[in-house]
């Protein structure tokens, strides 16, 4: 059970994942990929809306998903549909007008939809990293050529957030900086939202900013952006070359986004659509590899507990943003 005495550990970051969060998949019965076929609930879900969260070009969304999209397709028989957003707010403002069936999310922005709708939206599971965890990291990077190296060779430089709604990219920075004693208001020349992961390190790249935050599995060869996340993927498509940044700052263990449903739907469905994603890994590998930006272990289920620590952050942080108003 997780405390307000674990969530103040949490913020202070040295609360430890909660166990089904850092279980390994070790010994984990294989799911077979759901019979292509109609279904009963196909009359309650006559099509399946997927949101694609901001922060990466439009084209290299839709490019990953499509194959994603077609199997669900082909699975269901009822037509998919992707609906890329602009940022993470699209997506959550998507889930509270009842736009959208289903989309991959931060575990900020998850919170953040849960508390916006009422706790209308639920989580049906988290992907695996390659060790078979299910937390990744966030780190702070800056320009090689700029000569910081440490967090206190941040004072009197620029900060770029990547969206007000990342977990890794802002809501957890902002914590354990703010509890290591950095005073954020003051500590930077300033600070401003890139508009999304890929943005943010774009812009230190081109000088618009000295630092920004993203987000990296924390595993695997840094010297390639590790073995999933942001930095892996602009490494991948030719966008990032790794000598080019410093790693200076990275956060205690973050829990995964999950894959989000709004609650509302048929539990036949829900039951489809998570056995659905259990078994994409060994099923269809590459889909799998595409949708999650590099690949891990698979997935495995979770409930809302597991975020209740992010819930909480999200209210601390709305009642500091009302005080400094």
């Amino acid at each position: 059970m997780i405390t307000r005495r674990s969530l103040a550990a949490f913020a202070a970051g040295s609360l430890v994942l909660p166990a089904s969060l850092r279980a390994q998949t070790a010994g984990q019965p294989a799911i077979a990929m759901p019979a292509p076929g109609e279904r009963a609930w196909a009359k309650d879900v006559p099509q399946i809306r997927i949101g694609l969260l901001g922060g990466e070009n439009e084209g290299d969304r839709l490019g990953r998903f499509d194959g994603y999209r077609k199997l669900i397709e082909d699975t269901f028989k009822v037509p998919a549909r992707l609906f890329p957003a602009a940022d993470y707010a699209g997506v959550m403002q998507a889930f509270s007008a009842g736009q959208i069936e289903t989309s991959s999310m931060g575990a900020s922005g998850y919170a953040g939809t849960w508390l916006d709708t009422g706790g209308a939206v639920e989580p049906l599971v988290v992907p695996l990293e390659s060790d078979g965890s299910s937390s990744y990291i966030s780190v702070l990077v800056t320009r090689k050529d700029s000569g910081i190296t440490t967090l206190d060779g941040m004072k009197g430089k620029s900060l770029a957030w990547a969206d007000p709604n990342s977990t890794s990219g802002y809501l957890i920075p902002r914590s354990e900086l703010r509890n290591s004693g950095v005073d954020i208001n003051s500590f930077f020349s300033r600070t401003g939202f890139a508009g999304g992961h890929e943005q943010g390190v774009v812009a230190v790249l081109q000088k618009q900013y000295d630092g920004c935050c993203t987000w990296a599995s924390g595993i695997g060869d840094e010297s390639r952006g590790f073995s999933r996340g942001n930095l892996q993927a602009m490494v991948e498509k030719g966008m990032l070359n790794m000598a080019d940044l410093n790693i200076i700052w990275k956060s205690r263990p973050i829990p995964n986004g999950p894959l989000v449903v709004r609650s509302a739907l048929p539990a036949a469905f829900k039951e489809d659509f998570t056995n659905f994603h259990l078994a994409l890994p060994t099923s269809h590998p590459k889909i799998y590899a595409d949708i999650e930006r590099g690949g891990g272990k698979g997935y495995t289920k979770v409930t809302h507990a597991m975020f209740d620590p992010i819930v909480t952050l999200r209210r601390e942080e709305a009642a500091e943003r009302r005080r400094r108003s």
